[in-house]
């Protein structure tokens, strides 16, 4: 495509005829298949510390096929896991924080050299593409870097400028929480179960752990890679079964709770902690917005939007779902974007060289359908994709691009989570803003402008825990120093840099008073003892102490 064809386009079919099918990436000789990777050998050790009597089966997003066969806890396991963790904890929260931190750092290594094994299990029990399977890897190695190298510092004890400064020294402490709880979702199950709990482990806490059930294999591998790091199988246990039986033993038996996943779950979570008087951090949903400028650089634009709308087939909670593009530019955009998402290849190959990987199962294909359709209905056109793809596997859906969504459809307010992407003009750029802004959630959005400055000055008026300046996500999410998380309802707390660890202790301040006591001495008066501090506070203002 060129910027400005000096000839009319041919007509193009309609979106969704089979000429405008996504094409399919070519499975490479000798890719293994799932049932190649989770086999029944592999299953039994990774289960083998985990509880329940009673089973369930999951089943590969790829091709439909029963994948494993999984242990569901019931109520009195999550307490016995709890009071296990809780009683192994003490001798581990004993250890300096740089031994502690040191275990992170084997895991990282242990991480990159052994990442084929749990990226095959990613691929199988997601759906997702090889290299999306792999942005999991890298997160989770720079979270293992990051406190592994910074832990020390962010839990050093601080001094604090005393009540009488001199004659009070206070020092500020953390203390780790116990054992924190955490819920962990599917759709990343590495990082959103492994990446938290790291920071947990380096503050001196254990952790009791309910991966989703869809992708526990993954978690429970890590698990087995952290303990042969060096972590002792007793701080971290791990628990299946569904959320509605299980979820509030996890909320009340925790001294905290970490929990990622939708909006309305994570209310639930809320107030279960509320009424137990216990910290909780929330990562839910998102309706994420990409503006793009008048000034943007349209080509990389539009390669950039691919990456943001698309990654992990949308089932990614930064992913870009609204894209806000100046009227000046759109058209060229839109041709580039279109072109793109059109150029995509679908497939299932355990292997790198496909773009784009299946939804989970069938609820998400079903979320996707139907907003897609009632989209259609009321009057959206489909720029490219529109229709489920079973000649690949069972919940494949095509890239799809609509415009003319109006309020009132699903797909403009709510949340779609798959590879489905609104596209709307504008005029003016605080106009732009405003739409960006006129949702509940606010978890990511990102700008796209030739001019820094004003990209960061765009940046400060969205109402997101996190802006991309030209990129989709991963600049955000992937700066480990920073922190991440939603604003409004996109939830509570952050991951990510010293807030990340600093959510799983508590503050204790130790004060000492030396010398003069708090308080009139020496046979002084109230009234002189008044009077002297007056001073003193006067005296602290002028110095510029307080």
């Amino acid at each position: 495509m060129t910027d400005s064809p000096t000839t009319a386009p041919a007509p193009s079919p309609p979106a969704g005829s089979a000429a405008h099918r996504n094409p399919t990436a070519a499975t490479p000789p000798g890719a293994r298949t799932p049932a190649e990777v989770v086999t029944p050998a592999l299953v039994a050790r990774l289960t083998r510390d985990v509880p329940g009597e009673q089973r369930t089966v999951t089943r590969t997003p790829l091709t439909g096929a029963d994948l494993a066969e999984l242990p569901q806890a019931a109520p009195e396991d999550v307490a016995t896991a709890f009071a296990a963790a809780r009683a192994a904890r003490p001798a581990w929260a004993a250890l300096p924080v740089r031994r502690r931190a040191a275990v992170l750092l084997r895991f990282h290594d242990l991480l990159l050299s052994r990442q084929d094994e749990v990226l095959d299990l990613i691929q199988v029990e997601t759906g997702k593409t090889r290299l999306h399977a792999h942005e999991e890897i890298q997160a989770v190695a720079v979270a293992a870097r990051h406190y592994g190298l910074r832990a020390a510092a962010h839990l050093r004890p601080r001094r604090h400028l005393g009540a009488l400064p001199v004659f009070t020294r206070a020092t500020e402490l953390r203390r780790p929480r116990g054992v924190v709880g955490q819920i962990a979702p599917w759709n990343y199950p590495l990082e959103l179960s492994i990446g938290d709990a790291l920071p947990a482990f380096a503050a001196g806490n254990a952790l009791v752990m309910k991966p989703d059930t869809q992708t526990a294999l993954t978690a429970l591998w890590a698990r087995g890679l952290l303990v042969e790091a060096g972590l002792p199988a007793g701080v971290f246990r791990i628990v299946l079964g569904e959320g509605p039986v299980i979820g509030p033993e996890m909320v009340r038996h925790a001294d905290y709770v970490s929990f990622t996943g939708s909006t309305a779950t994570g209310r639930e979570v809320a107030r279960g902690a509320a009424d137990r008087l216990i910290g909780a951090s929330l990562e839910l949903g998102g309706k994420n917005a990409m503006l793009v400028l008048a000034d943007a650089d349209v080509a990389r634009a539009a390669a950039g939007a691919v990456r943001a709308c698309f990654s992990s087939a949308g089932q990614l909670c930064v992913s870009i779902e609204r894209l806000y593009v100046h009227e000046s530019v759109a058209d060229a955009f839109l041709e580039r974007f279109v072109a793109r998402t059109r150029a995509l290849r679908l497939g299932t190959a355990l292997a790198y060289g496909t773009d784009l990987g299946s939804l989970v199962g069938p609820r998400q294909l079903a979320t996707v359908t139907a907003h897609v359709d009632q989209a259609v209905a009321a009057g959206a056109r489909v720029l490219t994709g529109g229709a489920a793809r079973p000649d690949v596997g069972p919940y494949f859906y095509e890239p799809t691009v609509l415009e003319g969504v109006a309020p009132g459809m699903a797909v403009h307010g709510q949340e779609t989570f798959g590879p489905v992407v609104s596209v709307y003009r504008f005029a003016e750029e605080r106009d732009a803003v405003a739409r960006a802004n006129a949702t509940p959630y606010g978890l990511n959005s990102s700008v796209w402008t030739r001019d820094a400055r004003r990209g960061r000055a765009i940046a400060a008026r969205l109402r997101t825990g996190t802006v991309n300046v030209n990129e989709g996500y991963a600049a955000a999410y992937g700066s480990a120093g920073a922190p991440m998380g939603g604003m409004k309802d996109s939830g509570l707390g952050r991951r990510h840099g010293s807030e990340g660890i600093l959510r799983y202790t508590e503050a204790q301040t130790v004060a000492e008073q030396r010398i003069l006591p708090l308080g009139p001495a020496f046979g002084m008066t109230d009234a002189r003892y008044a009077e002297l501090m007056n001073r003193g506070l006067r005296a602290l203002r002028t110095l510029r102490l307080r």
